[in-house]
C-alpha cells in the first residue's frame, strides 16, 4: 500500500529551526516595507472599534475592475479553499497536482471524494488538454502552480470553465509575474462559476496576518460570506488590503516583480551548472522546483549547513527526489549554490571504454 503524502505539512515547518537561511518559504525578504509596517502599526489606534471590511473590499475590487459584491476577504487565501469545501456540494471534486496541498486537506475534511489530476515533469509539468475529467463539477489548479512554478496560460484555464462547474484557480502567486499577464481576476463572464483567489502574504511579508481575498460571481460570494464567522478580518488585515490594492503598491510589486525574474534567472543559471540537478518546465514564480539524486540526504546536508529548502515528497505527484529552492538576491544564492555543490552525492564513476 502506498503512503499517501502529508498534505498537511508546509514550508515554515523546514525553519522552525533557529539560525538556518530560509529557503524554504516563499515570502519575499525584507517585508513588509517601511512604509506598509507604519501603515500597519497605525491601526492599533483603532483596536477597540469592530472592523469594517467596505474600504477594503473597495479597493480590491477596484484593482481588479469587477464590482465590490464579487469579492470576499478571507483570513489569508487558505480561509477561501475552507469555506469553498464546506458551502459546495461537488459531485466529483478534482484537484490538479502537485500544487499548494491545503485545497484538497479541506476539500477531505469536509467530507469530499477528490479525484486527482497528475502532470508530469516530463511534460513540463503543463496543463493537458483533456486531463480534467468532463463531469469534474470543481475544479481547482493553481497558477502558476506551488511547487512547480509553472504559469499555466489564461486560455488553457479558461477553456476548463462550463456551466454547471466551478473552477477555482490559486493565483497566489500570481504578482510574481511581471504584468501578471495569465491572470483571471478581471476576466468575467465565462461559464459557469469562476473563482480567483489572492494572497497579499508572499509578496508583502504577512503571514502571520492573515489577509487574502477571493473573486467570484456575486451569488457564490455571498453564499460563501455567509459560512464565515462575524467579522473574519481583523482591522490591521482590511487595512494592509485596502494598502496593498493601491496604485503606488501595485507598482512597487510590479518592481519586485520583475526583480524576482531577475533573481530566479541567475539561480536557474548556477542550478544548470551541477550535476545531476534538473528542473522540468520554465518556472515564472519566486521559486524553482528541482529533481536531484538522494534529494532527502542533500536536503539534510544542506540544513547542516545552514540552508533550509522545502521537501518535495508531500505534494501528490512527486517524490523523495524533490525540493522547492525559494528565489533569493544573487549573494544569498551564490552561497546556497556553494552549499548544494557540496551536498550533492558524488557523479556515478564512468565505465572505462
Amino acid at each position: 500500500m502506498n503512503q499517501q503524502p502529508d498534505l498537511r505539512h508546509h514550508g515554515d515547518a523546514e525553519v522552525r529551526s533557529a539560525g538556518l537561511v530560509d529557503l524554504a518559504v516563499n515570502v519575499r525578504t525584507g517585508t513588509p516595507p517601511a512604509w506598509l509596517h507604519a501603515r500597519l502599526a497605525a491601526t492599533l489606534a483603532d483596536l477597540a472599534a469592530y472592523p469594517d471590511g467596505t474600504a477594503a473590499r473597495a479597493a480590491v475590487a477596484a484593482r481588479h475592475g469587477r464590482p465590490a459584491g464579487e469579492v470576499l476577504l478571507t483570513a489569508g487565501a487558505a480561509e477561501a479553499f475552507v469555506l469553498l469545501a464546506r458551502v459546495l456540494r461537488p459531485r466529483r471534486a478534482t484537484v490538479v497536482h502537485p500544487q499548494f496541498t491545503e485545497p484538497e486537506a479541506a476539500l477531505r475534511d469536509a467530507g469530499h471524494t477528490v479525484h486527482r489530476v497528475l502532470l508530469t515533469p516530463e511534460q513540463g509539468f503543463r496543463l493537458r488538454p483533456g486531463a480534467v475529467p468532463e463531469d469534474a463539477d470543481l475544479v481547482v489548479v493553481g497558477n502558476p502552480t506551488n511547487p512547480t512554478s509553472i504559469l499555466h496560460p489564461a486560455a488553457a484555464l479558461a477553456e476548463l470553465a462550463r456551466p454547471g462547474r466551478t473552477l477555482v484557480v490559486d493565483e497566489a502567486f500570481m504578482d510574481t509575474d511581471p504584468g501578471e499577464t495569465q491572470s483571471l481576476a478581471a476576466v468575467r463572464g465565462l461559464p459557469g462559476d469562476v473563482v480567483v483567489l489572492r494572497s497579499l502574504t508572499k509578496t508583502w511579508g504577512l503571514a502571520g496576518l492573515r489577509i487574502g481575498y477571493l473573486l467570484a460571481p456575486a451569488p457564490l460570494v455571498a453564499a460563501l460570506a455567509a459560512a464565515q464567522p462575524l467579522w473574519p478580518v481583523s482591522t490591521p488585515a482590511l487595512a494592509a488590503a485596502e494598502l496593498c490594492s493601491a496604485p503606488a503598491a501595485l507598482a512597487e510589486a510590479e518592481r519586485a516583480a520583475r526583480t524576482t525574474a531577475a533573481h530566479r534567472a541567475h539561480l536557474l543559471a548556477g542550478l544548470a551548472a551541477l550535476p545531476g540537478v534538473r528542473v522540468h518546465g520554465t518556472p515564472a514564480a519566486s521559486f524553482v522546483l528541482v529533481r536531484l539524486p538522494d534529494a532527502t540526504a542533500v536536503r539534510t546536508r544542506l540544513r547542516e549547513a545552514g540552508y533550509a529548502v522545502r521537501r518535495g515528497d508531500t505534494f501528490p505527484g512527486l517524490g523523495p527526489d524533490w525540493l522547492r529552492i525559494a528565489v533569493r538576491d544573487p549573494a544569498t544564492t551564490d552561497a546556497f549554490l556553494t552549499a548544494l555543490t557540496k551536498a550533492l552525492p558524488p557523479p556515478e564513476p564512468q565505465p572505462d571504454h
